[in-house]
Order: structure tokens, then C-alpha cells, then sequence
């Protein structure tokens, strides 16, 4: 996946400042096939990044204080995936530990988590299934965009292909 980043010249002209991959992207190795990216970040009151430096080697959760932002892209492999008599779930537990710190100490074993942030989910490919606290099930395809008001909610591949989603994360408050 490329990332393009923009910023100002020495001369206050608009220049693309860096174009390649995502520098912060994790293939896990304990379950092939599930990728986490984190192409940005915005931290509350910081100003816009004149010069495009990347601010995401600094991040140290990806669970964002009221007022920063993530912008994570995930790709999730089929649930069956978790079935295969060689996942480690305590191996993949750690390796989640460690590439999505905030996030990862809120996962339930079931995968099901709630987060303090109002997000933006977009599909890019394939097809997922939002299951929120009620056990009921909403099915979504490339294109479809969700809106995650800080509820309990779990992803589930129930295809036989991977899926690709971008999120951005909004912190917020919790009201109650």
C-alpha cells in the first residue's frame, strides 16, 4: 500500500514530501494473512505538520485522547483462519499487544471491544460483518461505510477471502 504525504517547501510551496509505503506496517506471523497499517496520526492540539514529518514512530497507542486521530488500515483474513489447528491465540494476543497498543488491552476474547472514539469505517474490499452487543449482524461490502459511535462491536470474516478496511479513529469523550 503507498502512502503520499504532502507538506510546504522552504519557499512555502505545496510538495509532496514523501511517497512509498506505509513505514508503519505490521504481516503478522501469527495469523497469516491479518496486516495492521497506521499511515497517520494527529495528536489534540497539535498543528498541522507543515513539513510532512511523519508522526507515527512517535504513537504509542493506537487508541487516540479526545481530540487525536488514528488512521488505521486492516486486513483481516477469513475467521476460519482462527479454527486452523496451528493459531496460537496467546501468540497472536501478544503480537496484537505489541502493534496495536490502547486498542489491543480493550479486545475481549471473542474479539468483541469497545473504544472510547467515534470511527469511520470504510470497506475497500470484500466483504465483513459487523456484530454489535445485541448479537445481531449487519453484513458489508466494498464501498460501505460505517460509523462506530464508541459502541461494543466485533469484526467477523466470513468469507474465504481477505478483507481490507480504513478506519479513522476520532477520540472522544465516553458521556456516561
Amino acid at each position: 500500500m503507498r502512502r503520499v504525504v504532502t507538506g510546504y517547501d522552504a519557499n512555502g510551496k505545496s510538495v509532496v514530501t514523501s511517497d512509498g509505503p506505509i513505514p508503519r506496517s505490521r504481516e503478522f506471523t501469527s495469523l497469516p494473512g491479518w496486516v495492521s497499517r497506521l499511515p497517520w496520526a494527529t495528536e489534540p492540539g497539535e498543528p498541522v505538520s507543515r513539513t510532512g514529518e511523519d508522526p507515527t514512530p512517535k504513537i504509542t497507542s493506537l487508541l487516540p485522547a479526545p481530540g487525536g486521530t488514528r488512521f488505521i488500515v486492516l486486513t483481516f483474513p477469513p475467521d476460519t483462519a482462527m479454527t486452523d489447528p496451528s493459531f496460537d491465540p496467546a501468540a497472536f494476543d501478544q503480537e496484537q499487544r505489541a502493534d496495536s497498543p490502547g486498542i489491543a488491552d480493550l479486545m475481549e476474547p471473542d474479539g468483541m471491544h469497545t473504544t472510547p472514539t467515534v470511527d469511520y469505517g470504510l470497506v475497500l474490499r470484500g466483504e465483513i460483518v459487523l456484530e454489535l452487543d445485541d448479537g445481531r449482524c449487519t453484513q458489508l461490502s466494498a464501498g460501505d461505510i460505517v460509523i462506530q459511535n464508541g459502541t461494543r462491536h466485533a469484526w467477523r470474516n466470513r468469507s474465504d477471502k481477505p478483507v481490507t478496511m480504513a478506519f479513522v479513529l476520532i477520540g472522544a469523550d465516553r458521556d456516561g
